[in-house]
Order: C-alpha cells, then sequence, then structure tokens
C-alpha cells in the first residue's frame, strides 16, 4: 500500500478517473446494505466471502498487475483465461491469489494423459455447483482428442 500511495503521488495522480488509480484493486463498504464491491479498471463485483485461510500474499509486480487486470477485464466480457508462459513464473499462483483476493473458492488440478472427457465432465461439473474457480495445470498433458470433446462442453454451457 505504500509503495502504491508514493506511486500515485509520484506520478501525479489527481483524479479517480486516472488510470493508474482504476487500475488498483479497490474494495468499496456500502454500509447501508453491508456489502463490499470490488473493482478493478472496468471490472465490479461483489465481494464472495469465501473463508480462505490465513495465507500469505504474493509480491506485486507490474507483472501480477497485467495479469490481474487481463484476467478481471476476461471476467467481464464473461470469457476465462489461460495465463500462458516458461514453468515457474508463477502463473499458478498469480490466479490463486486473484481467487483469493476476490473471495472466490478455486481448485488446482494438475492436469495428466490419463484424464479422459468424462472425468474433465465431472471436474466441471463440481466447479459449476460450487461457484469456484479451476486452475487446470499442465493442461498441454490431455490429449488432443479429449480436448475436442471438452471444447464442446464448455461451449454448451456457455
Amino acid at each position: 500500500a505504500r509503495d502504491i500511495a508514493h506511486n500515485l503521488a509520484l506520478e501525479r495522480a489527481t483524479s479517480v478517473e486516472c488510470f493508474l488509480w482504476k487500475q488498483q484493486m479497490r474494495f468499496y463498504y456500502t454500509p447501508d446494505d453491508k456489502n463490499v464491491e470490488i473493482k478493478i479498471t472496468d471490472f465490479a463485483t461483489m465481494y464472495s466471502y469465501e473463508y480462505i485461510g490465513n495465507t500469505g500474499r504474493l509480491v506485486i509486480t507490474p507483472l501480477t498487475d497485467r495479469c490481474y487486470i487481463t484476467l478481471t477485464m476476461a471476467l467481464r466480457l464473461m470469457l476465462g483465461g489461460a495465463p500462458a508462459g516458461p514453468a515457474g513464473t508463477g502463473k499458478t499462483e498469480t490466479t490463486k491469489d486473484l481467487a483469493r483476493a476476490l473471495a472466490l473458492p478455486i481448485y488446482v488440478f494438475n492436469c495428466s494423459d490419463q484424464m479422459n472427457y468424462l472425468t474433465l465432465a465431472d471436474i466441471f461439473k463440481g466447479l459449476a455447483q460450487a461457484g469456484a474457480w479451476g486452475c487446470f495445470d499442465e493442461f498441454n498433458r490431455i490429449p488432443i482428442e479429449v480436448l475436442s470433446v471438452v471444447a464442446t462442453q464448455v461451449k454448451q454451457v456457455l
């Protein structure tokens, strides 16, 4: 928070319409209905109150900021996100941290070549029933034939 405030002052962000301010994740509490609204750029959602536990936070870098903005804008457009990059760069941890910030449950699945379309259908059903996010690590390990059927399943849901 100290670094953000310093950067806002340094860049002379004087308006709530300034992108430097809008790119920050902001929490607004309304005492009338006792709700918390979360905003980042043009995305707004209600706080979900899912208890995640007392976990450590991810170090915020310009790359994590960019991931947050990109993923939340995809949510605003009713789309999903698929962060890509080299192994060990924090794609899964960034996605988990964003879900934690929005107070949404997230389940991480380590994909393998043993997964079939029935397994993935069960996972999708569970995620939909729980209202949770799914993070599929090593998604490229799933055979292309299975991915074809999964794409049809996802298209039917959307």
